[in-house]
């Protein structure tokens, strides 16, 4: 039951996240000629370019701790105390800002958009955890990123989600990236920064909207750990990925599995595969017809996603603010709308071509149109490997950190005999 509530409250939660990046205007602009005053914002200021560089190193300092601390001396009550001093500066003190996570639509924008240069700073925010990932696993999930280490923080009483249905929920953090790439690529909103639901939180201000949205995921991250890492962060979903290739990663016991099954109870996350034997001939036969089914109806499913997200192009493209104002311009015209709005006023202002106007939205609408069926088909893709992939039954004699899904917090260190005898013989070689 606990379960089942848990998980509708993610579903609501992403929801008003979508509802909100999809929605129309609809409250009146504010009137500036009765002595309005302008609110202060709620983005941190411009810093000068030696900050940039400062913050740079602290968090390639911070990569660089967290690794080792994590492979070489495998200690959780350190890497939690890294975790707090991450959230206290790139969370509270920077305000969420630069992050990497962020970062990924600066980085779309400077390859789209040759008139785009992004910040050096953005830029090895965005690289750095990818590279120290492809090596040393995912150091920066663990212990550097202020997002993650909030809501591991608030994790009381873990509830284990099935892998099936984490799979599945898994899919929305795809759909997130690929969102957030098609609007970086257009020019239309750095989404990941717009509906950041822990930025609210670090800067003490912002949208009501987002704020509701974080106390969400910290409220179920009482009971699932790290939601959003989880099913919705879309640098997450990179860093899985290249986790897969990292040199070294994290190994649950130093030497011998022994397979005491401490390790699977410690784990909030679900990332500990436990050993599997191979299926029985009759099994292995019926899954061989269960495969070859899936991978036939694996190009199904990513034209099947093209069409679906190529077919929305007309309610994504009005993110873009060419194409609301060209509807606002066109149904001022055509006596629709009774008022005029700021945007199409200034417009007017220009004295620009409304016909040029059309034709750049008609543009921005063709390049959804295409951007949507990539989206898509990369949604059904995923979806059809994941599907593939649990059909198939890997082998495996001992217990193991799932390569992608570990987050390298350090919980089932402590947790290992194996690991005990190791610092004993460690103290005894000391002393």
């Amino acid at each position: 039951m606990i379960r089942s509530a848990l998980l509708i409250v993610i579903a609501v939660c992403l929801l008003i996240t979508c509802a909100d990046a999809f929605g129309i205007q609809r409250f009146p602009p504010p009137d500036f000629e009765t002595g309005h005053q302008l609110p202060g914002t709620t983005e941190p200021g411009a810093r000068s370019e030696i900050f940039e560089y400062v913050d740079a190193a602290v968090l390639i300092i911070a990569l660089s701790l967290a690794s080792w601390l994590i492979l070489k001396k495998r200690n959780r009550r350190w890497i939690f105390m890294l975790m707090l001093f991450s959230l206290g500066y790139f969370g509270f003190y920077r305000e969420g800002c630069v992050c990497p996570i962020g970062a990924i639509g600066n980085f779309t924008l400077s390859v789209f958009d040759s008139d785009y240069a992004m910040p050096l700073g953005a830029l090895i925010f965005f690289i750095a955890p990818l590279v120290f990932t492809l090596f040393f696993g995912r150091s920066f999930c663990g212990a550097v990123c202020p997002m993650g280490a909030i809501q591991d923080l608030v994790l009381v009483r873990p509830v284990k989600v099935p892998k099936g249905l984490e799979q599945a929920l898994r899919l929305f953090a795809y759909l997130y990236l690929g969102l957030a790439v098609l609007f970086a690529a257009t020019g239309s909103a750095f989404l990941i920064c717009r509906y950041d639901p822990f930025v609210a939180m670090f800067r003490l201000s912002g949208s009501l909207n987002m704020l509701v949205i974080g106390a969400c995921f910290l409220v179920v991250g009482v009971f699932i750990g790290r939601p959003y890492c989880r099913f919705v962060c879309p640098y997450g979903v990179i860093l899985r990925q290249l986790s897969r290739l990292a040199k070294k990663r994290v190994t649950i016991t130093p030497d011998d599995c022994i397979k005491c099954r401490l390790c699977e109870d410690s784990c909030p996350f679900g990332a500990i595969d436990e050993p599997e034997a191979p299926w029985p001939e009759e099994v292995y036969k019926q899954r061989k017809k269960t495969l070859a089914l899936l991978i036939a109806l694996l190009p199904v499913l990513v034209v099947l996603g093209g069409w679906v997200l190529g077919g929305m192009s007309d309610s994504t493209a009005r993110m873009h603010a060419s194409v609301r104002l060209a509807e606002q311009i066109y149904m001022e015209e055509a006596g629709l709308a009774q008022e005029t709005t700021d945007p199409s006023s200034a417009f007017r202002g220009t004295g620009e071509q409304v016909a040029d106007l059309y034709a750049e939205a008609v543009k921005i609408r063709g390049q959804f149109a295409v951007g949507g069926w990539f989206v898509g088909g990369f949604l059904g893709l995923i979806a059809g490997l994941k599907l593939i992939r649990l059909s198939v039954k890997p082998t495996r004699e001992d217990y193991e950190a799932d390569r992608a899904g570990c987050l390298a917090c350090g919980r089932c260190f402590s947790y290992c005999p194996r690991d005990h005898v190791r610092i004993k013989e460690l103290k005894a070689a000391s002393g």
